[in-house]
């Protein structure tokens, strides 16, 4: 029964099913990096062959998990362009540090997804981003932050239940481009990816 319901999805519900697990891993690696928690808030794990952390804490595990899974019909159907950890000053709300995965799934793609080949590019992000902490900003020690998921197009709120997780952010805006580090990307069909840094334009005027 397992094997023919795998083989009934399509490529898309495929390679957005491994990659919302492949995001909640990616992102608790992120708070992990920033230091945000202490560090024996974690554990390590294996995943994709690659040490990893794990949140010990339920309420931290449960807010990933439900905020990630929850984009999954989203982005099988390709309305997700951007997924965003995002670190904010807590006086003002406006953010310091913005780790975004830009997304697409190829919707006119109809062959069989490479599982192993789509694993193995996105295990290159998970060995990249302990080696990316020269890139990032030192927090503030009063800091919050918040995952945060930008849509081509709002989906009908009628049409489906997984609306309800998410709300509009409050977050304040840079009003100036900001300055874009890098880190890596992929493709793999139908999947690409990439994974960059945003920080604030040095000419953004302070709050």
């Amino acid at each position: 029964m397992v094997m023919e319901r795998r083989e009934n999805r399509s490529p898309q519900d495929e390679a957005a099913r491994i990659l919302v697990e492949f995001l909640e891993v990616a992102i608790t690696s992120i708070l992990f990096l920033k230091g945000i928690y202490p560090s024996g808030a974690f554990e390590r794990r294996r995943y994709m062959n690659v040490v990893v952390q794990r949140a010990r804490h339920p309420q931290l595990r449960d807010y990933i998990h439900s905020a990630v899974s929850g984009l999954l019909p989203f982005i099988q159907k390709g309305l997700v362009e951007r997924v965003a950890v995002i670190f904010f000053n807590v006086d003002d709300n406006i953010p310091i540090e913005r780790f975004i995965f830009k997304l697409a799934v190829n919707q006119s793609y109809g062959s069989k997804v490479e599982e192993a080949a789509l694993e193995f590019s996105l295990r290159s992000f998970l060995i990249k981003l302990p080696v990316s902490e020269t890139l990032t900003k030192a927090l503030p020690r009063d800091c919050r932050w918040e995952i945060t998921a930008y849509f081509r197009r709002l989906p009908d709120a009628s049409s489906s239940k997984d609306t309800e997780v998410w709300i509009p952010t409050d977050a304040k805006q840079w009003q100036k481009p900001p300055v874009i580090s890098p880190i890596k990307s992929m493709t793999s069909e139908p999947l690409c990816l990439q994974l960059y840094l945003e920080h604030p334009s040095l000419s953004e005027p302070s709050s």
